[in-house]
């Protein structure tokens, strides 16, 4: 996880803005806006969350598997990412 520590302030702010939106969709359920409404809230925090796991992937494939030490580390770089990628697509 060493390469998320130089990534981290980036990833910490996707994060934040995530909650931010989650928090919007609180706020809109509680003032009972429009089922229009808070399906658009929820669409755009799909979005992020699909991003933001895009962009876990991408680093885990350039430092797990393209830059990995070892053919072993390659190995369990793959099937780390294959596992991920299993639950995701559920």
């Amino acid at each position: 996880m060493s390469h998320l520590v130089s990534e981290k302030p980036r990833l910490l702010a996707r994060v934040r803005r995530l909650r931010g939106q989650l928090d919007a969709v609180e706020r809109a359920l509680e003032a009972e806006i429009g089922c229009a409404d808070v399906l658009m809230l929820v669409a755009s925090m799909r979005g992020a969350i699909n991003g933001l796991t895009a962009e876990l992937m991408d680093d885990h494939l350039r430092e797990h598997v393209l830059n990995a030490e070892s053919e072993a580390d390659r190995e369990k770089g793959v099937a780390e990412l294959s596992e991920v990628v299993r639950r995701y697509l559920k």
